[in-house]
């Protein structure tokens, strides 16, 4: 059976899944990071090289320039270059560096950038000191000078923050499409498949509640659909067999009675029964109608509806009845409501004992609604119908509720077509309320009466 999820209810997405959704956009930002340090760090490294090799170049220049007025250590004061003189700085540390590859390679691209740039190619050392970098030859008139230029790292860690930035949002755009393919179009395309099945031989399976928010409200609506077509199903079913069932016993009699007609006149008392049957099978197959909905489309209008409900009650006829009004006037389908009324009296006449009393009175607000609901709209109204009977067992409340079921043991006496508490509940429905049992106690203002049912409704909007 189909069970909706109420749609109202706050969604919050599983601690789970959200950690699901994180490792995943985590484990996506990593990926494109790594991918992009291979494809683009190589790259940025040498571009990182073009610039410092014309910062070195223009370093390089003045200092020469430099060098022709000033020493070494004086120009190094004055520039904050670290200048070394000397055939060879820091002698012994190739063997120490010879396995720094990245270094070499940096090494030999400064050493091109250099030669592009200047007039001369100036040698360049890799250098082994705690820094990081390397030495380049200087022309000076009396001897060598090298000057130190810090190299950093080529990026590995920590990566370069444009490659890091470009990951990050790549890996975010990984896991917000990861989110929608797993948690709005997957669901989507369930609910698609469900709804191509509706309408065939069997109904297809209630939806999981899984998915974004929206989705998860027309999973829950879905649902709801499923369980009012299972139940209309069921109802059709039902009524069918009902009616097949309730018309059989009258029709018998009434053909008896024709072919007993046949062999001779009619006694006044059959023709009476035979009319008897005719209008039972005339409040059946009324009953039937309205419970198929034929009073569906009635237009809402305003009513007094303790005028309507005192109508309704003198249809009753020559019974102990006491009525209880307040002036109410509220927006209802007028007949609906009578109907429902009328049936709520039969029924007390034919399963309880007189005397008969009823109310009408006002909802307050949280009557039936939550406060910001009532709050929202005109206030609701109850009518109660009492009666002296024994009433209905609290367990078989909901079967009474059910179309086409007699209680004969709770209230004694033959039913019709078991619909009387049905349509009730039907038109209490359609008013936006329900109906339900009331006992009175002994201290209760209700009496005389020891069990009512009592309609709840509220106003419908403008047609």
């Amino acid at each position: 059976m189909a069970s909706p999820v109420s749609p109202e209810r706050a969604w919050r997405p599983p601690l789970g899944r959200t950690l699901g959704y994180l490792l995943a956009g985590t484990g996506a930002a990593a990926f494109c990071l790594l991918l992009l340090q291979l494809l683009l760090g190589r790259r940025l490294a040498q571009q990182q090289l073009v610039q410092t090799g014309s910062e070195v170049a223009a370093n390089v220049v003045l200092g020469e320039v430099a060098l022709e007025r000033f020493s070494p250590e004086v120009l190094g004061q004055i520039s904050g270059m670290q200048l070394v003189v000397g055939q060879q700085p820091e002698p012994g540390a190739r063997p120490r560096l010879r396995g720094d590859r990245r270094l070499r390679w940096q090494t030999l691209r400064l050493q091109s950038e250099l030669c592009h740039r200047l007039a001369r190619c100036p040698a360049v050392r890799p250098a082994s000191s705690p820094r990081r970098g390397v030495w380049v030859e200087m022309a000076s008139p009396l001897e060598p000078v090298w000057l130190f230029v810090s190299l950093p790292s080529p990026r590995g860690w920590p990566p370069d923050p444009l490659l890091l930035t470009l990951s990050v949002g790549l890996g975010a755009l990984g896991a917000v499409l990861l989110y929608l393919t797993l948690e709005i179009q997957r669901p989507l395309t369930r609910l698609q498949e469900a709804l191509a099945d509706v309408g065939l031989e069997a109904l297809p399976r209630a939806l999981p509640d899984q998915g974004a928010p929206a989705v998860r409200q027309l999973m829950a609506r879905f649902n709801a659909m499923l369980l009012r077509l299972e139940d209309a199903g069921r109802e059709r079913t039902t009524m069918l067999a009902g009616i097949a069932h309730d018309l059989r016993s009258p029709l018998t009699r009434l053909r008896l009675r024709l072919a007993l007609a046949a062999e001779g006149p009619m006694a006044p008392q059959e023709l009476e029964r035979a009319q008897a049957d005719i209008r039972s099978i005339e409040r059946i197959t009324r009953q039937f109608m309205i419970f198929a909905g034929a009073e569906a489309d009635e237009t809402p209008v305003l009513v007094p509806l303790d005028a309507l409900v005192a109508e309704a009650a003198a249809a009753v006829g020559d019974v102990p009845l006491e009525l209880d009004l307040e002036p109410l006037v509220r927006r209802v389908r007028p007949t609906a409501v009578a109907r429902a009324v009328g049936n709520l009296l039969d029924n007390a006449l034919t399963y309880g004992r007189p005397p008969l009393r009823v109310v009408l009175r006002p909802l307050g607000p949280g009557e039936g609604r939550p406060h910001e609901e009532a709050a929202a709209v005109e206030s609701g109204f109850e009518i109660q119908v009492w009666d002296c009977g024994e009433g209905i067992d609290p367990q078989q409340w909901s079967k009474a509720m059910t179309p086409f079921q007699r209680l004969d043991r709770a209230r004694g006496g033959e039913g019709h077509c078991g619909l009387g508490l049905a349509i009730a509940a039907k038109v209490a429905r359609d008013h936006g309320g329900d109906l339900r049992r009331l006992e009175a106690t002994a201290t209760a203002e209700a009496l005389p009466g020891r069990f009512a049912v009592a309609l709840r409704a509220w106003p419908l909007a403008g047609g």
